[in-house]
């Protein structure tokens, strides 16, 4: 009501004491720019305006004449005249009501005293109508910009499985009357308003052909979901897309190629239906119209520039986006079918309808190069989003494409998976992050109406299973699968949505699926009338030739050629594909990396260089840590210790945790390796020990990243805060890392225990992730790990379920060769290390660059050795020849009388340095021995060896602070045992086994403490088991 009380009120002739009043209130002040300059005016609250008696002011009419008014102000003649009448008479004092007249006698209206204005109230009545019936128009059509979806026809089954609460959508001719309008009204001419383009190049029509147009736009085989948007220019501008009369006229020759693509996405299926009837094929019937709709999506993009587009998917239709999307040679997709067919070359390899593929070509319709690739993914649906994004972010990034204008994403979902899976959610909100967005994604979603045998209406709470993208304002197209050219259309727009705004977008392909989950699956048993009308329904190919040969567009003839030209390229094929003897995995890789590799896909040699650096490098690093390169940049006075500090240890030739990291990035970075390091809070780091990003104290937003200061001719350095996702993050920069070879990708976990929320990216990706592709894959895992008496939650990184997915053989003991320790690494899955010196964590870090081939790298950083007094390196450790150490042998006293020794334990990680505390406190120097194994995978089977040797009169103790059945006892124990031919047990040290992976009591937590080195250090505890 205060808006419409303000708008009556300025209706009303400002007296002078009310002008002095107004002052008084100090009421912010409109202001109107125009041509003849500024104009301020009050808005006045004027509670005696008789608003009760005027209905036209009520409601939404308000706003209209409120607008008006501020036009009338603006320029009085950019309104009506009869609006000029009836803004000047109100002004002169009349009742808001009574101020209309008919503008015939303009002259004498200006001149007006209010007592003569009584003749004109009986002209009232006719604006109060004309007013109400354009807004009501205006409802009607916003009704069906918001809601027309609601009555668009988009099942080609007829047996709409979208369930909107009974809600009733109040269009067409019948409803007329909701809006007050009635059936007399439908001849009646309207203004359009400028919301809508449904009157092309007319600017009234009457309301029988606007309520017509409207129908043909928003309810027939596409529904728009676009009203959510915030941002009037891209309403605008899909409102033009999907009301312009006549928009969806296609061309004879895109008729043609249309229905070439139509013949060939579906005689793949029925070709190989026909040859292999009993395998699993997950095929694509039903929505056939997927194959040209992806097709012109990448037309379109390429014709917009992009040259590069990354492709994720699930099973279903893969096969056919292989064959015709992305023209995989049909005879290597015909012999994977073939059971006689040896195993891959090298790996383990998958089932056909998860490998992935890479292609250039020239795009035959823009006669331009473009590379297609398909990402290799698992049977968990949708975790493949996250690393699609993250592919193609690093390609953005690598040729400088700053926009998305030439590398972009596809992404294809199921509907069931689309609403069902999380990953689905986090993907989307890292669509406009800086360091994440890939400017704009195209989502399809082959929406078949069924997850496996469930029904949508238990399957998901929302009407569409498209609405979780609407949180990040993605307009999103529905459209009837079953008719071919509504789903080219909607494409087009798709495709042209992404190149204008960047912005992520949905095509929700309303489909169906003919055969069951896969070819052997009875679907009758759980969904039978569904498949009885699925069994009635004619196939989208027969029904769009039909349409076109009623056309005239093609004849019978050439529509029969053409199903047979594509059969005979298809039998051709399948007779080529019996010459395949061996299935050759390299040729499903999804990305290769030209140049690192000799040209048969092996490391260009089988040794790695020394991982130190010059006195010199170390130094000019280690001042960059410790200063703030940029001028006038105010830092918190808590870092300005930190600086200090490390620019002493500078001073003293030693580093920390965080300079050793600073010196490990600084020197990649130095040498051209790009790096990026990402997850949650990790600029500063979980323990406020990094600060790799510097805040200005006293500019908002203002930062300083000194490592990117190191040398003007320095690779850039990316650290980045993630949102709060692991699952998603993770499989983003799985992602990012797959890209090249040339950069060092980290992600780290703000507590090690929270990489269990991507345990499917570590389990379907990093872990088999060669075996199962060919595919290396650099990415290294930073995982917080200690037991500091911090509770069950924020403890243990889980290292045990890491080191019993690593695929060596722990009853073998290999044969020990002179380039043994790189072998090692080049034939294991991936690389699990523990250090317990910032120096070691140093090598490791550039060892993974180093290396002439690729392995993921799993590190359990620490938490109290992050500022512990002896977790110090020395520049000696890191200089010129100096390696990365599997195992740091004993160095002390014991070292000196190795025969004396009376035991050796063996620990990984930080226990390490309460150990050597409480040796140090019972003297037990020359007695006890403790090494240390740095890198627990692949083992170091000949260090430890040679250290167990050593020691020969010694027992053998593994000590670990982690509980029996967690840590690393299960792993180590075996080999150990192996090493030494199982010559003497292998004593364990530690927590007793429990459910939890720490207890919730500090007290508790100190005893047990007290108890492992007890033992460990108890020359006679191991007696009794003995």
């Amino acid at each position: 009501m205060h808006r419409l009380r303000t708008c009556a009120a300025r209706l009303r002739p400002l007296t002078a004491s009310q002008a002095a009043q107004t002052v008084g209130q100090q009421q912010r002040p409109i202001t109107v720019t125009s041509t003849g300059g500024v104009r301020t005016f009050q808005p006045i609250r004027c509670y005696t305006a008789p608003v009760a008696s005027e209905p036209f002011l009520n409601g939404t009419s308000s706003n209209y004449v409120e607008e008006m008014y501020y036009a009338w102000l603006e320029n009085p003649k950019s309104v009506h005249k009869s609006w000029d009448v009836f803004f000047r008479n109100a002004n002169a004092g009349a009742p808001p009501g009574a101020a209309y007249q008919s503008p015939l006698g303009l002259t004498a209206a200006s001149s007006l005293a209010a007592p003569q204005l009584s003749s004109l109230v009986g002209a009232q009545p006719n604006v109060e109508k004309l007013v109400e019936d354009h807004l009501a128009v205006q409802s009607l059509i916003r009704a069906y910009q918001v809601m027309g979806h609601h009555n668009a026809q988009l099942d080609p089954l007829g047996i709409s499985c979208v369930n909107f609460d009974d809600a009733p959508v109040n269009t067409g001719f019948q409803d007329v009357g909701f809006y007050g309008l009635d059936e007399s009204d439908l001849d009646k001419v309207f203004r359009l308003p400028t919301t809508t383009f449904i009157g092309g190049s007319e600017s009234a029509l009457p309301l029988k052909e606007i309520i017509r147009r409207l129908e043909m736009s928003y309810c027939q085989h596409i529904g728009v979901e676009f009203m959510f948007i915030n941002d009037l220019e891209q309403c605008q501008w899909i409102r033009q897309k999907f009301e312009t009369p006549g928009v969806m006229q296609f061309t004879l020759e895109e008729k043609r190629t249309l229905l070439a693509r139509m013949v060939r996405s579906t005689r793949f299926e029925e070709f190989l239906q026909k040859k292999w009837s009993a395998e699993k094929r997950f095929g694509l019937e039903g929505c056939e119209s997927l194959i040209p709709a992806l097709k012109t999506i990448i037309d379109k993009s390429s014709e917009n520039g992009v040259e590069n587009v990354i492709m994720g998917m699930p099973h279903r239709g893969r096969l056919n986006v292989l064959a015709n999307v992305i023209r995989k040679e049909l005879e290597q997709i015909f012999c994977q079918f073939d059971s006689k067919l040896e195993a891959a070359d090298e790996g383990s390899g998958d089932v056909k309808y998860h490998l992935g593929m890479y292609h250039r070509r020239i795009n035959r319709v823009t006669d331009r190069n473009i590379t297609l690739s398909l990402m290799a993914n698992p049977s968990h649906l949708e975790a493949v989003d996250p690393v699609v994004q993250g592919k193609t972010k690093a390609e953005q990034f690598y040729c400088g494409d700053n926009d998305g204008n030439r590398v972009m994403s596809i992404l294809l979902h199921g509907d069931a998976a689309f609403a069902g899976q999380g990953i689905v959610y986090e993907t989307f909100h890292l669509s406009d992050l800086p360091s994440y967005t890939t400017h704009g994604t195209v989502h399809v979603v082959v929406n078949n109406q069924i997850g496996f045998t469930t029904d949508p209406r238990v399957a998901r709470s929302s009407p569409y299973p498209t609405d979780v993208a609407r949180v990040v304002n993605a307009p999103i197209f529905h459209v009837n699968a079953d008719d071919p050219e509504a789903v080219i259309y909607v494409c087009k727009v798709a495709a042209e949505w992404r190149a204008t705004f960047h912005k992520d977008v949905v095509v929700d392909l309303v489909s169906y699926r003919r055969m069951g989950h896969n070819e052997m699956d009875e679907p009758m048993f759980t969904q039978p009338l569904m498949y009885k009308q699925i069994k009635k329904q004619k196939p989208v190919l027969q029904k769009y030739a039909e349409k076109l040969i009623a056309e005239g567009a093609v004849t019978r003839q050439e529509y029969e050629e053409e199903i047979a030209k594509y059969d005979k390229i298809c039998e051709e094929a399948h007779a080529r594909s019996k010459d395949e003897k061996i299935l050759h995995i390299k040729h499903w890789l999804d990305s290769p990396w030209p140049g690192f590799f000799t040209l048969d896909g092996q490391p260009k040699s089988m040794s790695c260089p020394s991982t130190g650096l010059t006195e010199e490098n170390l130094n000019h690093i280690g001042q960059v840590a410790s200063s703030v390169p940029v001028e006038d940049f105010t830092i918190h006075g808590g870092l300005s210790r930190i600086l200090k500090g490390r620019a002493e240890m500078i001073r003293n030739r030693t580093v920390d945790w965080a300079l050793g990291e600073y010196m490990a990035f600084g020197s990649l970075l130095k040498e051209g390796t790009h790096i990026r390091l990402s997850g949650q809070d990790v600029e500063r780091g979980t323990f406020s020990h990094r600060h790799h990003v510097l805040h200005d104290q006293n500019v908002d937003k203002r930062i300083c990243i000194p490592m990117n200061h190191l040398a003007p001719d320095q690779a850039p350095y990316t650290v980045c805060n993630s949102s709060l996702s692991e699952y998603g993050v993770l499989g983003f920069e799985l992602g990012f890392a797959m890209a090249s070879p040339n950069a060092l990708i980290l992600w780290e976990a703000q507590f090690g225990d929270f990489h269990n929320t991507a345990q499917c990216i570590i389990d379907q990706f990093i872990c088999p992730g060669q075996a199962k592709w060919v595919r290396q894959n650099g990415i290294v895992l930073l995982l917080p790990h200690g037991m500091e008496g911090m509770g069950p939650e924020h403890s243990s990184a889980r290292p045990e379920r890491f080191l019993q997915m690593c695929n060596d053989d722990p009853d073998v003991m290999p044969a020990i060769t002179e380039d043994f320790a790189v072998h090692q690494l080049y034939d294991c899955n991936w690389i699990v290390v523990n250090c317990s010196s910032p120096g070691n964590y140093f090598h490791v870090l550039r060892r993974q660059i180093l290396l002439p081939f690729r392995k993921p790298l799993i590190i359990f950083t620490p938490k109290s050795l992050l500022r512990h007094p002896e977790a110090r390196s020395s520049f000696d450790e890191m200089l010129p020849g100096t390696h990365f150490q599997r195992l740091i042998p004993e160095a002390g006293v014991a070292a000196e009388r190795p025969e004396e020794v009376k035991r050796l334990i063996f620990c990984t990680g930080k226990v390490y340095y309460e150990l050597t505390k409480e040796r140090k406190n019972r003297g037990m120097e020359g007695s006890v021995a403790i090494a240390r194994i740095e890198q627990l995978s692949p083992f170091p089977f000949d260090q430890v060896k040679s250290e167990s040797e050593r020691f020969c009169n010694a027992d053998l103790v593994w000590c670990q602070e982690e509980h029996k059945n967690q840590g690393y006892y299960d792993y180590v124990k075996p080999r150990i045992r192996t090493t030494i031919q199982r010559a003497k047990p292998v004593w364990y040290a530690g927590r007793e086994p429990a459910a939890a992976p720490a207890t919730g009591n500090k007290n508790t937590h100190l005893m047990e403490l007290r108890r492992f080195l007890d033992n460990a250090f108890g020359l006679d505890a191991f007696k009794d088991q003995q």
